[in-house]
């Protein structure tokens, strides 16, 4: 049981980082999205790359252009909020729990 419980602990860890990591990403998309940056630089690609599939998702899905105003990073970031607060520390839980 000591091995599984560790399994879901790194699981909870990397999971917790990669959201935190996604999260930062998502961040500084809409800090790009005021100004006007070069489209060729690779930084700004990447980041266009990595938030686009799922902020167009939410778009498609959800009406959420409230007066010029795209409040889908908000969305994305509630969700990953959720993400943290619920999946991670549930593996948190049951590591702890398989280890008493």
């Amino acid at each position: 049981m000591l091995v599984l419980a560790n399994l879901f602990e790194a699981v909870a860890v990397v999971l917790d980082f990669g959201l935190t990591i996604y999260m930062w990403i998502i961040i500084a998309g809409a800090v790009l999205s005021w100004v006007n940056p070069d489209p060729y630089n690779p930084i700004v690609r990447f980041i266009n790359t990595a938030t686009e599939p799922v902020l167009y998702q939410i778009r498609k899905r959800l009406p959420v252009n409230f007066g010029g105003i795209d409040i889908s990073p908000i969305v994305v970031l509630m969700a990953i909020m959720f993400l943290q607060a619920f999946v991670v520390n549930t593996l948190r839980g049951m590591a702890r729990s398989m280890m008493m």
